[in-house]
């Protein structure tokens, strides 16, 4: 089993490097996917470690956008965190950001995979009078998957190249990480507007 770091650590480097809400909603819902995740794959022991993954998988890129993944392990060594967060961090950019660091781990993969798609599943629910993921159907974000002009920042490829990193069908993917961001959605709003 990996450790995390302290939960205070961890927010105190996430807030140290992220001041924009954007990020920080971001930071928070692949937190919750990846709990989530664990949790319904059976790596209870890990929820946490996952979690941490997903809550500071982007600990670089707001101040280093052009360096995204190459300047996380010297802010998250500087923490103490361990070299397996650290390859889990970095594997989220594999063939996107110069990082040649690829994702092995289950828990890598599904962070690969989720990290551009819940972007665009939040973008899809701010265009919806709830403003909510939880009315979003299956059938919906499909056709916006689709829409190459909607959330035209949502990598399509990549979304595609984690689903065959899983081995899992895109229905698949879709419906899971719509069921873990529904699950975590009112605990991000929550965190968020203690923020």
């Amino acid at each position: 089993m990996s450790t995390p770091l302290p939960n205070e650590t961890a927010l105190a480097l996430l807030h140290k490097y992220n001041h924009e809400q954007f990020h920080i909603r971001h930071a928070y819902t692949l937190e919750g996917v990846m709990r989530y995740f664990a949790q319904e794959l059976g790596y209870i022991e890990d929820a946490e470690f996952w979690a941490q993954v997903g809550l500071l998988h982007d600990v670089d890129f707001e101040q280093y956008p052009q360096q995204h993944c190459l300047i996380a392990p010297d802010l998250l060594e500087e923490e103490g965190a361990c070299e397996e967060m650290i390859h889990a961090v970095c594997s989220h950019g594999y063939g996107m950001t110069g990082t040649d660091v690829e994702p092995i781990h289950l828990m890598e993969k599904i962070l690969f995979a989720t990290d551009e798609l819940t972007g665009l599943i939040g973008a899809y629910a701010l265009m919806r009078p709830s403003k909510s993921v939880k009315d979003i159907e299956l059938s919906g974000l499909k056709k916006k998957f689709k829409d190459k002009k909607f959330a035209a920042g949502c990598s399509r490829e990549v979304i595609i190249n984690g689903v065959e990193l899983l081995g899992w069908s895109i229905d698949e993917l879709f419906e899971k990480t719509l069921l873990a961001m529904r699950a975590c959605e009112d605990e991000v709003n929550e965190k968020l507007s203690q923020e």
